[in-house]
């Protein structure tokens, strides 16, 4: 029987028996941790309140083995608040939806529980507090979060220079399927041709030049949003749930 402590994100949580839940987080250390919280549907439960989603809290857990991931699941025993994002996402249906999609991608980038992803969870950290502070719109804040979450977990797409042979850019094609900007030569059947400003926003998303990327018109904005919905769509195998509920 162990004792383990780590801070993490609330990514969900689903109801177990009539007063337990399981709660999925993303840990510092130990990367994606389902626990069973006891007693805490319980109206009187303070417990509880500390484990909603976007929460970033510090959790002690215990295990019946000498690994925190083991055959059942860990409890966890006890939570303290480091930051209650929630209280700055709830309220605004934009940040909202924007943080919900996060939070499943953070989840579906993390597919093994007790394996760290320490880069995957500092980025989910830092972009749910810039969400909650409201610092950018909603949707660029998340655009930003897919496109680097997608770098830090080896698929980073190009926007200048070719991705398939490494020719200078701006190129004029994109092409999901080879990594973002081809050239002519290396343009793949179902290539689309972007506008420059939508690209010139990613890359800037991508960098966190945040001065190009507020100022950059709607239109473009969306187009952007559309290029890394399906970017996202191609390496994860399938779409985000989430992702019909943002808006745009």
């Amino acid at each position: 029987m162990s004792l383990f402590r780590d801070d993490g994100i609330v990514l969900r949580t689903q109801k177990l028996g009539e007063a337990d839940r399981i709660i999925t987080l993303l840990t510092r250390g130990h990367g994606r941790v389902r626990a069973v919280a006891r007693g805490v549907r319980r109206t009187k439960s303070k417990f509880g309140a500390r484990l909603e989603p976007f929460s970033h809290v510090d959790v002690q857990f215990f295990s019946k083995g000498s690994e925190l991931i083991g055959r059942g699941l860990p409890l966890c025993t006890q939570s303290e608040t480091i930051a209650p994002y929630g209280g700055g996402i709830v309220t605004d249906y934009g940040r909202y939806t924007a943080g919900t999609a996060m939070l499943e991608t953070a989840e579906r980038f993390t597919d093994h529980e007790g394996e760290p992803a320490v880069q995957q969870y500092l980025l989910l950290v830092g972009a749910l507090r810039t969400l909650a502070r409201g610092e950018h719109a909603p949707h660029l804040v998340l655009d930003a979060f897919l496109l680097r979450s997608l770098a830090v977990n080896g698929y980073a797409p190009s926007f200048t220079d070719c991705a398939k042979c490494g020719m200078p850019g701006p190129n004029r094609f994109f092409s999901v399927a080879s990594g973002g900007s081809v050239c002519p030569d290396c343009r793949v059947p179902g290539s689309v041709v972007p506008s420059p400003q939508a690209l010139e926003l990613l890359a800037a998303l991508l960098t966190g030049d945040w001065e190009t990327a507020d100022a950059c018109e709607a239109r473009y904005v969306r187009e952007g949003s559309g290029l890394v919905s399906a970017y996202l769509h191609w390496h994860l195998e399938r779409g985000l749930r989430s992702l019909r509920y943002v808006e745009k």
